[in-house]
């Protein structure tokens, strides 16, 4: 038995994306509607994960006092208005 390949970030988020909008007419019925939140949320969870996994592998070289290399986490800029 072949395990299936996770799904790539994008796929997921074009689905939860679509289960969004679906969510938001307010024409679905109450059980479709749920099956529908559902699955955004396992979508949400997927994505967030992702997300998790790819910020861990972001890393910014910098030049360490001997003229080495030396790997630091990534940490977005915060923008400030």
């Amino acid at each position: 038995m072949s395990r299936k390949k996770s799904e790539p970030f994008e796929d997921a988020l074009k689905k939860l994306q679509a289960v969004v909008e679906k969510l938001e007419r307010g024409d679905l019925p109450l059980e479709e509607a749920v099956e529908s939140f559902t699955e955004g949320i396992r979508l949400v969870q997927f994505c967030h994960r992702k997300l998790e996994e790819a910020e861990k592998k972001v890393q910014v070289l910098m030049a360490d006092p001997e003229g080495g290399v030396s790997a630091l986490p990534f940490e977005a800029e915060s923008s400030q208005d």
